[in-house]
């Protein structure tokens, strides 16, 4: 995704992303604070959070409990849950937004996009026909069309029914 009005954002990570105790922004989130901070769901090693600055409507990340930049450093049973949890969250966007598609992957490493380098995390971005216009083409803008408040409580719902299967 080509999307160069993120740059601003991501630029005003160098400094605050590196907080002084070492803990990313990821990092021991309270459940009490799962709405305020839009946590949709916890599994045991990872858990899926709405993305504060989304590519599009219903971006969520799916981010280990486990602090590392590195993937190698995940043990087997975080991995899987990874993935567990992307499928879950796919399922999830699918039964609420109803996308044509999915863009899954991660940004390794400040060099490879990652804002928040410190604390790796897969990014599930749904995607629909012809969701480019003229806005982020012609103005580096992207209109994100949906309330995150009310979204965060449909995509909440829907997991915790998927779950219950």
């Amino acid at each position: 995704m080509f999307s160069p009005w993120r740059s601003q954002y991501i630029a005003s990570f160098k400094e605050r992303n590196k907080p002084k105790d070492g803990k990313s922004i990821f990092a021991g989130i309270p459940p009490e604070e799962d709405e305020t901070r839009l946590v949709v769901h916890r599994g045991a090693h990872c858990f899926i959070i709405m993305n504060l600055y989304p590519y599009n409507s219903g971006h969520l990340m799916v981010i280990p409990y486990q602090q590392t930049a590195d993937f190698s450093e995940l043990n087997d049973s975080t991995k899987l849950e990874l993935m567990q949890l992307s499928e879950l969250a796919m399922a999830a966007l699918k039964k609420v937004m109803s996308p044509d598609g999915f863009n899954l992957g991660m940004n390794l490493g400040q060099v490879a996009g990652g804002s928040v380098d410190t604390h790796l995390h897969l990014h599930v971005v749904p995607r629909w026909q012809g969701d480019t216009n003229f806005m982020p083409v012609t103005a580096e803008t992207k209109v994100i069309s949906d309330d995150m408040t009310k979204t965060y409580h449909a995509l909440k719902s829907a997991i915790a029914e998927l779950k219950a299967k």
